[in-house]
């Protein structure tokens, strides 16, 4: 199935369902900050099927960065970069950087791969302070009449953990969030 850059998407990744949409559409990324009732200095990050699709979007990658995409891409790691001139302000909450990421999650992977641009603009599907939701039936019920939920594909639901956070922009990595992965 192929989806319009135009949709905000509810779906299912290998840590916990998320949110995404078109990330240069301004109007798209606003909803989603209006739907969560997210605070707008918390940024989202992008998420993709593919690291070249993110490069982009990033600038100034170390080389333990690099290392770190060859041993934990697709998983549960999000890494945070310099943001290039394309990676809009409002994605980033006016930040200078801005963080990727490649699940680990058939269905997924596969929203990446059909949808325009193959690159989503992505936060946990939740309102904000409150869990992010456990099932197809939650998205539903919370979301289904304000967005487009992905059935899933298979049945590996999300492991509940989020992802572990490292910050790329010095000499040395730094763990923002300790998740999933252990670095």
């Amino acid at each position: 199935m192929k989806y319009n850059k135009n949709d905000i998407l509810g779906f299912e990744t290998d840590t916990v369902w998320g949110i995404g949409c078109h990330p240069l559409d301004e109007d798209k990324v606003n909803k989603i900050y209006e739907l969560k009732g997210r605070d707008r200095t918390k940024p989202l990050i992008l998420m993709s099927d593919d690291i070249q699709k993110l490069y982009p979007y990033i600038k100034n990658v170390p080389d333990y960065a690099k290392n770190l995409i060859d041993k934990f891409f697709p998983g549960g790691l999000t890494l945070i970069f310099e943001k290039t001139e394309i990676c809009p302000l409002f994605i980033t909450s006016n930040k200078n950087t801005v963080g990727i990421r490649i699940p680990n999650h058939n269905g997924f992977l596969d929203i990446a791969k059909n949808f325009e641009g193959g690159v989503l603009a992505t936060t946990s599907l939740n309102l904000s302070n409150k869990e992010p939701v456990k099932n197809y039936d939650e998205a539903i019920k919370q979301f289904g009449d304000k967005i487009k939920i992905i059935k899933p594909i298979d049945n590996i639901p999300p492991k509940g953990t989020a992802s572990t956070v490292v910050l790329c922009t010095g000499e040395k990595p730094i763990v923002l969030r300790q998740g999933e992965i252990i670095i």
